[in-house]
């Protein structure tokens, strides 16, 4: 393997060879991983056909600044690395399956008489990890079946030999009702402990028939010795395998192991469907959404799902069955689409779950819509506004006795908070505690910049107070000339009384009401936001005062060390070194000294 770093002018120099591209921009972020049989024709396709590529793929071209590269051995070495690194940083432009689950394994501890217990912690050194299993249900039917086949022990203790021979534990209630062979006083010897064990390891890889040809030639010797009832217990336990198999069997037993991956797509979205099957029966079932980057074909959506999921499940399939036939073969990774017969069956099964979960996907975020639609609707005719209130903009003032006044303003877009618009202000012209001169303050300065940047205005304001604050917004509106151009509401906290603008009585909406609880939510996120940044913004004053305070500091080295440190716990942090760089060495020294003079106050 072998990286080198290229401008993107320097893209023909590449190597006509296998491996992986790295964009970087002029941050030097990480923008997009991808794979090529042959680098010098895959990244040069993305500068040589831009006029074809659509709005996505040109918008990341223009940002690329280097261009850096890992040559491998393989398409499918490219395949893994290219997974590998989108795994560990997720850059903006790769395709990510969406999938916030952590989900179970099976451990068996590394120890004296191991135990084998769920877990959604993966810690290497505790034992061996069985999974992941696709839902807790299917990990425990097998643990389940694995407690019923073998006594494998549920207590903590530490079995190490001595103990057992000082004899420092008593046999429990599992050893009475028989789930258990009291290993822990020596009942059991840790050979045949781990003869059981080693049978349970096969079943959780799916290797039913190793096990069930172990409690067979068990059955056999017990019948030989004429032990019937410990050969009729291993029938039982041969019997009882048989008949998990049988519920996870879905075809012909002697399909070995395979893997089966099926998509179906629309325009911004694929559905993948993941199954695992080791003879003849699904012991993984996995359904993923992939959201489109770059217009991606299905055959890279496939691909890139595959060796994912493949990872992700740990699984070493010799063969993947698809819906989908590749253009060019990629060496290494076995392919095929069945068109008949028990393997065409289970594409047909994997292909049915796939369009449930499109289906399902599809139903869901219509609900979702509605739901939003219905709540803002109903807001409109609770209101009677004009128009629906699909983007509300909603303010709050905070201070302390005038001290460090600010305010926020907060936007929702269609009933959901919108983060990226929301504003702080710092209450520049008003002195003294005046709520209702910072809120008219604060209300001319959004809306002045919002006329200016010639940008939309809201469908809906509201006020975080009574009618004080209400009237003085409006004041901000008419000498900006915008009142009457969108509706604005006060809300008063203590009833969740309604005000509007020359209106002396409040209206009441129903409090179970949904759209009472959106505008309750806007407020409280205003008021939120405003308050956090209050505490900031007094934090920061008063540790500027104390500054202030001490000999050869005044407030322009204050502001110098929160502008350049951020915060005061960096400021209290900073060695002399670091402090020098910023105001110099005497200044720093005075800090220093006042700091320890004054540790713990």
């Amino acid at each position: 393997m072998q990286s080198s770093s290229y401008v993107p002018s320097d893209h023909l120099q590449l190597p006509d060879h296998p491996g992986v591209y790295k964009y970087f921009n002029a941050e030097n972020d990480l923008i997009y991983v991808g794979k090529a049989k042959s680098l010098k024709k895959r990244v040069s396709s993305y500068f040589n056909k831009l006029s074809g590529s659509n709005l996505k793929t040109r918008r990341m071209v223009k940002e690329i600044a280097r261009i850096e590269i890992t040559l491998v051995n393989s398409e499918l070495d490219a395949l893994l690395l290219e997974n590998n690194l989108i795994k560990k940083v997720q850059p903006k432009y790769n395709i990510l399956l969406r999938d916030d689950k952590t989900y179970p394994y099976l451990l068996i501890t590394k120890e004296n008489f191991p135990r084998i217990f769920p877990t959604r912690k993966l810690i290497p050194k505790r034992g061996t990890y069985f999974g992941p299993f696709a839902s807790v249900k299917a990990m425990n039917n097998v643990l389940d079946l694995i407690r019923e086949l073998f006594t494998i022990r549920t207590c903590n203790l530490d079995l190490s030999p001595y103990k057992i021979d000082e004899g420092k534990y008593k046999v429990c209630l599992e050893y009475h009702i028989g789930n258990c062979q009291g290993p822990c006083v020596g009942h059991q010897r840790e050979a045949a402990y781990l003869r059981d064990l080693e049978q349970a390891k096969h079943i959780l890889k799916g290797n039913l028939g190793v096990a069930k040809t172990y409690f067979k030639q068990e059955m056999q010797e017990y019948a030989e010795k004429l032990e019937f009832e410990k050969a009729h217990r291993m029938k039982e336990k041969l019997d009882l395998l048989e008949k998990y198999q049988a519920k996870s069997m879905i075809t012909n037993p002697g399909i070995a192991n395979l893997d089966v991956c099926t998509l179906v797509a629309d325009e911004k979205t694929a559905y993948v469907n993941y199954m695992r099957v080791i003879n003849g029966a699904m012991i993984t079932s996995k359904n993923v959404e992939l959201k489109k980057k770059l217009d991606e074909s299905e055959e890279e959506l496939l691909i890139t799902a595959l060796i994912r999921l493949q990872d992700q499940f740990q699984s070493d399939a010799a063969e993947t069955l698809t819906n989908i036939q590749l253009e060019s073969p990629i060496e290494g990774l076995n392919l095929s689409v069945p068109k008949i017969g028990d393997k065409r069956k289970l594409i047909e099964l994997s292909l049915k779950n796939a369009l449930y979960y499109k289906k399902e996907k599809a139903l869901l975020q219509g609900l979702n819509q509605d739901k939003k639609d219905r709540v803002i609707r109903q807001l409109q005719q609770d209101l009677s506004l004009p128009e629906i209130p699909d983007h509300i903009e909603c303010f709050d003032n905070s201070n302390i006795m005038g001290t460090s006044p600010v305010a926020s303003m907060v936007c929702f877009l269609n009933g959901k908070p919108a983060v990226k618009e929301y504003r702080h202000f710092h209450i520049k012209t008003v002195e003294g505690p005046n709520d209702f001169a910072s809120m008219k303050e604060i209300v001319s300065r959004r809306y002045k910049r919002l006329l200016e940047e010639e940008k939309p205005l809201p469908k809906l304001v509201v006020i975080d107070g009574g009618k004080g604050q209400l009237s003085s917004a409006v004041e901000a509106l008419q000498e900006l000339g915008v009142y009457g151009k969108m509706p604005i509401i006060g809300i008063a906290k203590r009833l969740e009384e309604i005000y509007f603008p020359g209106d002396s009585y409040p209206i009441h909406i129903d409090k179970k009401s949904e759209s009472l609880k959106l505008l309750q939510r806007i407020r409280d996120e205003a008021h939120r936001f405003a308050i956090t940044f209050h505490r900031k913004v007094r934090s920061k004053n008063a540790f500027g005062t104390q500054l202030t305070a001490i000999p050869g500091i005044g407030e322009n080295t204050a502001e110098k060390l929160l502008k350049h440190f951020k915060s005061v716990k960096k400021i209290k942090e900073a060695n002399l070194e670091e402090l020098s760089e910023v105001i110099g060495t005497n200044r720093a020294q005075s800090l220093l000294e006042w700091k320890e003079k004054n540790k713990g106050a």
